[in-house]
Order: C-alpha cells, then sequence, then structure tokens
C-alpha cells in the first residue's frame, strides 16, 4: 500500500503526523489480516509501534504488511513502513509495529481463524517472537496463567543474559 505526504498529513515541521500514519498503517494491516481470515476483522490492540525516523511531506510512504501468526480467534499482523524520496527513488525504513486484529463472524462474535504455517527460518522466528508478545499482552491485561507467567519471565531472563 502506498500513500503520498500532503500537506494536510503534516505538522508544523513538515513531517507526517503520527497519527495519520497510524491509520495508514491500521488499514494495511487490517487488510493483511481479513486476506488471511476471509473474515471482516477488527483492531484489537496496536503493540510496539517504532518510530525510527520522520517522514516527510511530499514523500511515498510505503507500507507492507504480513500476519507472523494466528491464534485461535486473533491474528498478530507486523507492518513495515519505508519513506521514498520521489526525487532520487532512495528509501528507508520509517516505522514498525505489530497489531493484533480478531475475525469477526457474520453474529458480529469471534470467528476462529486459519493457522499460519511458517515456510521460511526468518517466518519461523517471526512466528516464535510472535507467541512471546501475545503472551506479553495476556500478562498485562491480568489474563496469563501462572505456568505461562513462569514461561515468559525464563524468556526474559534468556534476552537479558543475551544482552550481557
Amino acid at each position: 500500500m502506498s500513500e503520498l505526504v500532503l500537506p494536510n498529513d503534516t505538522n508544523g515541521l513538515g513531517n507526517l503526523m503520527g497519527g495519520r500514519l497510524l491509520h495508514w498503517m491500521d488499514v494495511c494491516a487490517a487488510i493483511s489480516a481479513q486476506r488471511h481470515s476471509g473474515v471482516v476483522c477488527v483492531t484489537a490492540s496496536v503493540d510496539s509501534v517504532e518510530f525510527h525516523s520522520p517522514i516527510l511531506q511530499s514523500e511515498i510512504v510505503i507500507l507492507t504488511s504480513w500476519v507472523n501468526r494466528a491464534f485461535r480467534t486473533s491474528m498478530e499482523v507486523e507492518i513495515k513502513v519505508e519513506a521514498e524520496n520521489p526525487r532520487t527513488g532512495t528509501c528507508r525504513m520509517a516505522n514498525r509495529a505489530f497489531y493484533t486484529f480478531v475475525g469477526m463472524g457474520s453474529d458480529g462474535k469471534p470467528t476462529p481463524v486459519p493457522g499460519v504455517v511458517p515456510e521460511t527460518d526468518a517466518q519461523q522466528v517471526a512466528f516464535d517472537e510472535a507467541g512471546r508478545r501475545r503472551q506479553f499482552r495476556l500478562f498485562t491485561a491480568g489474563r496469563l496463567g501462572d505456568e505461562d507467567i513462569q514461561s515468559l519471565q525464563e524468556y526474559i531472563g534468556s534476552i537479558r543474559h543475551d544482552r550481557n
């Protein structure tokens, strides 16, 4: 999905407003979720929005999204945002985020969605990391059991160990 940054999309510094970008990211992610599941999907959460560099007026915003993992009725969608300078054709990574969508049935209630089968090593890593992010979301919402909390603590401990 591509968008052109127009003057009405920018703040006083001539940078794309974050809210406008979040809207575009939500639309792009919803398309991926709906294509994967075959049902209407709604946004359940937005996690880990990373703003790497400002996007300037007149630049082209290129949004790419894909489903990392599906759970029973929800899916994690990763969105990558690049900014393209239309005069030079150069692109740079600008943003990244993870959205969670829930598939909705015709009755307006959550409905099961198809799973994701990783086909590459990179997809397997994204699949596994999506599971950890889901555990963290459930933990912060107070919906994680003691056994799962222990698993999450061990994982966080391993990350700290890897950084040292």
